[in-house]
């Protein structure tokens, strides 16, 4: 992130009816996010967990603390090269792992983006997928902690069901297009290419698309 303050990509001014309105919860964690990690140097970690990728957008790091014998989050530090979306659910996700004594690693776990989401106030549809990456990345530094403290029989790897055989597509991938904005099997094919190679599951996709729809946005 260059400057937390920096915003060349979305307009976080309050415009109801557009389908792009910020609530004043999510400005404020925006314009002030808590728990960003200014300079990680001298900065010591009992965990570190990363998504995301430079070369397609958003990148999301996130170290934490933990107490060894309650298995608390005591800290939690976070950076990110992303949008004021991606910006206000990881400030917000970092206040509710570490208020009230801090979550329990697997408290922490069971945290989902419409928790996060919900703590914000909500969020534009096309901006639901941002509060993913920062629950993603801290179940990647729990298990990163895990590792280091040798109980690896803990650690939990994130993974789908085989949609498309032929081109191994998974569910996973199909819900991460809905998150992004996928709202119709055509879409969902342009950023997955799901059902070209085996195009007999696509009713299942089509199954799939509905749930994470109605999951992540409501019914219609």
């Amino acid at each position: 992130m260059n400057n937390k303050k920096e915003d060349k990509k979305v307009d976080v001014t309050n415009r109801q009816g557009s389908g792009s309105f910020y609530s004043t919860v999510v400005k404020d964690h925006f314009f002030h996010p808590k728990n960003f990690m200014e300079d990680e140097t001298g900065y010591i970690a009992d965990g570190i967990g990363m998504v995301g990728s430079p070369a397609c957008g958003d990148v999301m790091r996130v170290w934490i603390k933990v107490d060894p014998k309650s298995e608390r989050i005591t800290d939690l530090k976070w950076k990110t090269f992303g949008c004021a979306s991606a910006i206000a659910a990881t400030s917000m996700m970092s206040v509710m792992v570490t208020e009230n004594e801090g979550m329990t690693l697997d408290e922490a776990r069971k945290l989902r983006p419409q928790d996060i989401t919900f703590r914000l106030d909500g969020l534009p549809q096309r901006k639901i997928h941002c509060s993913v990456l920062g629950d993603k990345a801290l179940r990647s530094a729990i298990n990163d902690y895990l590792r280091k403290v040798g109980q690896t029989d803990r650690i939990e790897i994130e993974h789908g069901r085989i949609i498309d055989k032929v081109l191994k597509i998974t569910d996973h991938d199909i819900e991460e297009a809905v998150l992004e904005g996928a709202d119709t099997l055509e879409k969902v094919q342009d950023k997955t290419k799901v059902g070209t190679g085996d195009p007999s599951c696509i009713p299942e996709v089509e199954q799939l698309i509905r749930f994470y729809k109605e999951k992540y946005y409501g019914a219609e």
